[in-house]
């Protein structure tokens, strides 16, 4: 999934408010792991459950309407989510990221039916420690991402059009190298976007209306470098069934 709001970011924030990096990137990851939590919890849920997974697809295998539904309904909230940041209520935001985590959960249940559990614990562990790698470069860093992250995000239109194209060449080869496109562009972007992060987490105002949404947005954003990062390095290290 593509991460929308990045630009949102700057027209929220405001310049006259109180420092508070530290406290507003906590807030952030604490609602990032919250919502790594309730996804990885649904998507095991609905894996496990042939009641569930019977809802997503049919008996012949295809995908049923309510799996197409629950695969497509996680970018609609985030689109939600970017456009309406100016006008939602803090706690409305907090609920519709909680839905898109579960829908996420949902949708994410397929790779427990296309790749080993082992591999996919392996690769969690690899993403973890890739995500805190980069996390902690962006935010100690002095280097300004700014231009790094204009090419990754560039590196991520790349990625979206030869993904569309490769859907019709079906090429295995071209699969694997935008699989490992996909690891740099999303590695890099975790440092971007922590640092970015930080700098918008020196700005706004503790215990706002304004902090708490953006708190929400920041989460979203490292959940889906996250989420991306854990998909492509599956597709390269998964074991399938």
């Amino acid at each position: 999934m593509n991460n929308p709001i990045n630009k949102q970011f700057d027209s929220t924030v405001s310049s006259q408010t109180i420092p508070m990096a530290k406290t507003y990137l906590s807030g952030v990851f604490m609602w990032m792991f919250l919502a790594l939590g309730i996804t990885a919890a649904t998507a095991w849920l609905f894996a496990t459950t042939p009641s569930l997974m019977g809802m997503l697809i049919t008996e012949t295998g295809s995908m049923s309407i309510t799996g197409w539904i629950v695969m497509l309904a996680p970018l609609g909230l985030v689109l939600w989510l970017s456009a309406g940041i100016n006008r939602m209520a803090a706690s409305t935001m907090v609920l519709v990221f909680i839905a898109f985590s579960v829908l996420m959960g949902a949708s994410l249940s397929f790779i427990f039916l296309a790749y080993t559990g082992a591999s996919i614990a392996k690769t969690f562990v690899i993403t973890s420690g890739m995500f805190g790698t980069m996390a902690v470069v962006g935010y100690t860093t002095k280097t300004d991402l700014t231009k790094f992250g204009s090419l990754m995000m560039m590196g991520l239109v790349g990625i979206i059009i030869a993904s569309v194209v490769n859907m019709f060449m079906q090429s295995s080869t071209m699969d694997y190298i935008i699989s490992f496109i996909g690891v740099l562009v999303f590695t890099g972007l975790t440092a971007y976007d922590v640092q970015k992060l930080k700098r918008i987490g020196s700005q706004v105002t503790e215990g706002s209306e304004s902090a708490r949404k953006m708190t929400i947005m920041g989460a979203l954003t490292l959940y889906l470098d996250f989420i991306n990062l854990f998909l492509f390095l599956l597709r390269i290290f998964g074991n399938r069934k």
